[in-house]
């Protein structure tokens, strides 16, 4: 019996160690806002961005242009808020909160869906740091390969470290991002000319429009949990979570769409090159892809720390790197615009999901995490399947906004369901 109260101690340190990765995070190892603003403002400045923002850019009038940013970052930020709210008040990342709303056996599918679309993000976003690095400075593609393995290793260094060494880089790096972005803006605003004169090139209806804005980082925004659980308030969760998600991935979204209006790329690291700036878009590109890319391996890990049940976080960074550099030199980079529309309809519906789950089922409140749960919470199981396929089809037939329908048909099925299938459990025992 003496024994047990040192067990507990050495299980919560290992924990701590590896960012709790099977815990909810305790009170005494909260953040405040301006340690988890930059870290998750740093987390949504990635290039991957730009190009979104490149794909609707010749698509729209420039008023046009600036609704499809606003409307898309509004659903994406407010989407991202709602789960990061629940994740500070109950200390829990998405893949700990959907034991609740999928069951034990069944969470492992949202464990699966998040990590993958975690580590092809990492594979895709590695390939594209060293297809622009080489593009801009005339080097030999032949070598390219070379440059893919020196960044997937070096950009997951800062996630493997946990929480401290991200804060610390987001810390220095988010400002000097958002002062070259300005820099490059006010020198597009003065090579512009009259932006309300452009006529569009390439038309796009203004619900893919938007569903383009919003699906470029529904899958991060799913998972902003993993850090706003670590927020010392649900204030500081919130307004965090706004400023990464509605503010500095609109700035993005709409700098790709600026700059292939003004300059003919979305690629902000050519248009500062034409700026005559080159050195300050090479670090910009550093910097921005290296906070996000840290972001991204270390959710891969959580969610590979739930699928295993596991409190090796450290190793499956490395894992799920190793893995990400097997899919960026097979390829994957060139199926970017297919890997979108799939995330937009197999993300969103995992909070909806959960949402429902915690306000509807639990009053507002989670159980402890070793509460006894059913292998499958088979009215999460079935509203996620309907969920997925009408965003799917919505995504396929340009009705509504695919994400955004995901994540409402998914939250009304849930509900309704919790309602038809408690009853029938109850009588059968």
């Amino acid at each position: 019996m003496s024994t047990a109260p040192p067990k507990l101690k050495t299980v919560s340190q290992a924990q701590a160690a590896q960012d709790f990765p099977l815990a909810a995070v305790p009170i005494e190892a909260r953040k405040p806002i301006w340690s988890l603003a930059p870290l998750l403002m740093g987390f949504t400045l990635v290039s991957t961005t730009l190009i979104a923002g490149g794909m609707i850019g010749p698509a729209f009038g420039f008023t046009d242009l600036l609704w499809v940013v606003l409307i898309g970052n509004a659903i994406l930020g407010i989407y991202c808020t709602i789960l990061s709210y629940i994740a500070a008040k109950s200390g829990l990342s998405t893949v700990l909160m959907a034991r609740f709303s999928f069951g034990n056996l069944g969470s492992r599918w949202v464990d699966f869906i998040l990590g993958f679309t975690q580590v092809g993000w990492y594979a895709v976003t590695n390939a594209f740091i060293a297809d622009a690095l080489f593009n801009l400075l005339g080097l030999p593609a032949g070598l390219k390969w070379l440059a893919i393995v020196f960044f997937t290793y070096a950009f997951c260094v800062t996630a493997y470290m946990g929480y401290r060494a991200m804060d610390w880089l987001s810390r220095l790096a988010v400002p000097a991002m958002l002062i070259l972005i300005g820099l490059s803006l006010t020198l597009g605003f003065r090579d512009a000319g009259d932006l309300f004169a452009i006529a569009p090139t390439e038309p796009m209806s203004l619900t893919a429009g938007i569903a383009v804005a919003v699906g470029t980082f529904i899958s991060g925004g799913t998972q902003a949990t993993n850090w706003s659980r670590f927020a010392d308030s649900t204030g500081s969760a919130v307004g965090s979570t706004l400023l990464a998600f509605l503010g500095v991935n609109g700035l993005l979204i709409f700098t790709g769409a600026f700059c292939t209006l003004v300059y003919g790329t979305e690629d902000l690291i050519q248009a500062m090159a034409q700026q005559g700036i080159l050195v300050g878009g090479v670090v910009l590109l550093i910097l921005n892809v290296w906070t996000t890319q840290d972001n991204t391996i270390y959710a891969f890990s959580l969610a590979g720390s739930n699928f295993f049940r596991t409190n090796k976080r450290h190793a499956l960074v490395l894992g799920g790197a190793t893995f990400a550099l097997a899919l960026a030199l097979g390829g994957i980079y060139e199926n970017l615009i297919p890997y979108l529309i799939l995330l937009g309809a197999v993300i969103p519906p995992v909070g909806g999901i959960i949402m429902a789950d915690f306000w509807l089922r639990h009053n507002g409140r989670f159980p402890a995490l070793n509460t006894p749960l059913p292998a499958f919470n088979w009215a999460g199981v079935i509203a996620y399947i309907f969920a997925s396929l009408v965003a799917y089809i919505s995504s396929q037939n340009d009705f509504g906004i695919a994400p955004l329908n995901g994540i409402i048909v998914a939250a009304i099925a849930y509900a309704l369901l919790v309602r038809l299938l408690q009853p029938l459990s109850h009588a059968s025992r």
